[in-house]
């Protein structure tokens, strides 16, 4: 989360933070330093759903499935980085009265791609 706000839709923002520089990797007890947080120099995608906007865990793990496909398809479009996808706002439960429907996932795989569109470099 230490990372830039890249892009924001409606109940989605996009957080994107840079790759410390890989090093050489070194084995043995006279390795000294910090090592890199990703060895491999590839974009990360996260997902960061609380329950205050998602109350049941099939919304969440629906929403979560939604980010992690979306974003690889769209792998080869994105940077370097590390990137969490962070749910904002909560989905009206009046108009997804589903834990888990076809409805909203299209509207999530939706707001997701424009959210990707958006970030992009």
């Amino acid at each position: 989360m230490a990372g830039a706000t890249v892009s924001r839709t409606a109940h989605f923002a996009l957080h994107r933070r840079e790759l410390d520089a890989p090093q050489a990797p070194t084995t043995g007890p006279e390795s000294t330093g910090p090592k890199a947080l990703f060895a491999v120099r590839e974009p990360w995608v996260g997902a960061l759903i609380p329950k205050r906007w998602a109350k049941r865990a099939v919304t969440r793990n629906t929403i979560k499935r939604q980010i992690y496909n979306v974003s690889q398809s769209l792998q080869s479009e994105l940077p370097a980085a590390a990137h969490v996808v962070r749910l904002r706002a909560g989905f009206d439960r009046a108009r997804f009265i589903s834990a888990t429907s076809d409805a909203l996932k299209q509207a999530v795989r939706a707001e997701l791609q424009e959210l990707f569109a958006r970030a992009a470099p």
